[in-house]
């Protein structure tokens, strides 16, 4: 079972227009909303790929009850902490016209210092121990930037595996207690490195320093590109097929999804690879804020390339 935490939900609001146009009234042409936030969409793509799943995370103000019907719509198990002020909405404007896309996001809602305390009861009396606990996404106002250090320790001292996912602060904290997996992208990991990793090579060398961190499994995401990914024992490469992108939002909580379910169950580091990379290659093919389908994953699984790195 993966069980995933999300401090900073969304409700994510996807419209598109055709043609936009600044300082002019657009008229949308579609409009629909989705259960968004790092966490809630690896389980939802853990769900949508036959895995166990239980999504923690807060829930408050009218787009929050939106969120809980959607996700049981879905059939996705959630356990979530009402809040007294509303979870924020993201807003992405999709352009077909130019096929470029605009997102505007909110920073979310303050939490109070009980509100934080509920949640963290709640993961102290998980009852049965999930494969992995993933931690992703931002931290919200109210909330300390060294929280995910803090849950990711508790979390090992219990003996469950875990999986961060974010970005800036909470990420530079958060690596500190040496998760079992990261996942930053390339921008991500310069940022906490503090220095550029221009090719292959250097981000092999940025992975190999985190594995010196204490960190079991690092993999550092390229987009298109697909991923680099090693343990101690070995480094892998798995490249995408080249497809059309409709859309990039949630590709990379895809791609986690992947990583932590099929490790979770034992497989290799390159099969999880291979899952990742497809899973996050299939959410490119859907609109807006959509994420992969099952059938999609599987038509693409045996397209990716996986190569073996020399470190």
């Amino acid at each position: 079972m993966i069980a995933t935490v999300t401090l900073n939900p969304s409700l994510d609001k996807t419209l598109t227009v055709h043609g936009l146009v600044i300082d002019e009234v657009n008229r949308w042409t579609t409009f629909r909303h989705d259960p968004g936030g790092k966490g809630i969409n690896v389980s939802r793509v853990v769900h949508e790929l036959g895995g166990e799943t239980i999504a923690y995370s807060f829930i408050g103000g009218d787009d929050g009850e939106i969120m809980g019907r959607l996700l049981r719509r879905e059939g996705v198990t959630f356990d979530f902490v009402p809040i007294r002020q509303a979870i924020r909405s993201n807003i992405i404007i999709t352009d077909i016209k130019t096929r470029q896309q605009t997102r505007i996001g909110a920073p979310g809602p303050r939490i109070s210092q009980v509100e934080l305390q509920r949640l963290k009861s709640k993961l102290r009396n998980i009852e049965s121990k999930p494969g992995f606990i993933v931690f992703a996404g931002s931290v919200p106002p109210g909330i300390p930037d060294d929280i995910y250090r803090e849950l990711i320790e508790k979390a090992k001292a219990r003996k469950i595996k875990t999986a961060l996912d974010t970005e800036g602060i909470w990420l530079k904290k958060g690596v500190e207690a040496k998760p079992n997996l990261i996942k930053p992208n390339v921008r991500e990991a310069e940022q906490l490195l503090g220095m550029e990793l221009k090719d292959e090579k250097a981000i092999i060398k940025a992975i190999y320093y985190f594995l010196n961190q204490g960190i079991e499994v690092v993999t550092i995401s390229r987009g298109k590109d697909g991923l680099l990914a090693a343990t101690r024992g070995q480094a892998v490469k798995a490249v995408p097929p080249r497809v059309k992108i409709k859309s990039s939002v949630g590709a990379g909580d895809s791609a986690v999804a992947g990583l932590v379910l099929k490790l979770s169950q034992g497989a290799s580091l390159e099969e999880a690879c291979r899952l990742a990379v497809a899973a996050g290659t299939a959410t490119v093919l859907t609109p807006g804020t959509r994420l992969c389908h099952r059938q999609d994953v599987e038509k693409l699984l045996p397209m990716v390339r996986i190569e073996l790195v020399t470190p």
